[in-house]
């Protein structure tokens, strides 16, 4: 199995902790993690594809674990961490690399595609798929929700959600991580009411109470103590300001690229998401409105018992369709 470096290096005006396998003579793959994650999130993928021929970069992205955390709402907008990314390929001296993202890194990638196209050999989604919004995102969430409880339109007000969150990082980590897996998602029931936005919290709409470590998955268990022990640490150390801020940018990120077309996103693309990721129920016709919108989208790969945290919960499974989808390439 390729050894794992993890590094620090400058780039783009931050300090990002890398972590990299592989040979960097070879194609470059670049991971870029989701929320509330880190690159440890991709510690099946780094030596899978190292091994099998690839040189890989994961960052924990600007905000998170012991990257560089500007205190700056605007810091985390879609220039600087598309920017952040372009500006590790630079490191490599290449002019291409394949971008995989997932969740929150998955939105950074699709609009690293739209924004820089000619340094994206290839784009893989996780989870969540192409967006190109009609209006400004939190206008259209609030016409939706109104009064009612969303976690996006929480996370626009700074204090509240950072406050929640840091109470006890362990406890909001275990909270996130188990509440959207696959064993939560099986015969979960969907609220039929949400509750008001006034007095609700983020965690208040987690479901149950997360059992203790480790939680099942279908190749076995996915989340470990020291799995937990790590996410626990890190976010003790970062807090949730930088995180939280990717949401705040939303409507920002929106002007940016509103007259950027999908079009521009000419370049091979493929998606993977897990059989019960609940951004499915969010978002069901994402892979329609890729296969109608993207000129070169690939295909697509729904792995049966994941859930949203879909290459930590079955990673061989995860492997084996980025793997295939990549020696197509």
């Amino acid at each position: 199995m390729s050894e794992i470096c993890v590094h620090d290096v400058e780039v783009n005006g931050v300090t990002l902790r890398v972590h990299e396998a592989g040979d960097p003579a070879n194609p470059t793959v670049i991971l870029s993690h989701g929320f509330p994650e880190l690159a440890h999130s991709w510690r099946h993928q780094l030596p899978a594809l190292a091994d099998a021929g690839y040189h890989v970069i994961a960052p924990d992205q600007r905000g998170y674990g012991h990257s560089s955390a500007p205190k700056d709402v605007d810091a985390y907008g879609v220039q600087h961490l598309t920017g952040d990314l372009i500006a590790l390929l630079d490191r490599t001296g290449k002019d291409q690399a394949v971008f995989v993202g997932h969740d929150w890194g998955s939105l950074i990638v699709w609009e690293t595609a739209r924004l820089h196209p000619e340094r994206v050999r290839s784009v893989v989604g996780v989870s969540v798929p192409f967006v190109s919004w009609p209006g400004p995102p939190t206008e259209l969430m609030k016409m939706v929700y109104t009064d009612r409880f969303f976690y996006i339109l929480y996370f626009q007000q700074v204090g509240p959600p950072e406050r929640e969150l840091e109470a006890d990082p362990r406890h909001s980590m275990a909270s996130f991580l188990y509440s959207a897996s696959g064993a939560a998602m099986v015969n979960r029931e969907m609220p039929t009411e949400l509750p008001p936005m006034e007095g609700t919290g983020f965690l208040d709409v987690m479901g149950k109470e997360p059992p203790a470590v480790p939680y099942p998955g279908p190749e076995g268990p996915w989340l470990l103590e020291a799995d937990l022990d790590v996410y626990a640490a890190e976010f003790a150390n970062s807090g949730f300001f930088g995180p939280v801020s990717y949401y705040r940018n939303l409507d920002a990120n929106y002007q940016v690229v509103k007259d950027l077309g999908p079009e521009r996103l000419a370049m091979p693309s493929y998606f993977i998401t897990g059989e019960l990721d609940g951004v499915n129920l969010m978002d069901p016709t994402g892979i329609e409105r890729m296969q109608t919108m993207l000129p070169d989208f690939r295909g697509y790969t729904i792995v049966p018992g994941a859930g949203h945290w879909v290459q930590q919960e079955s990673p061989a499974a995860f492997n084996a369709a980025l793997l295939g989808y990549l020696a197509t390439l």
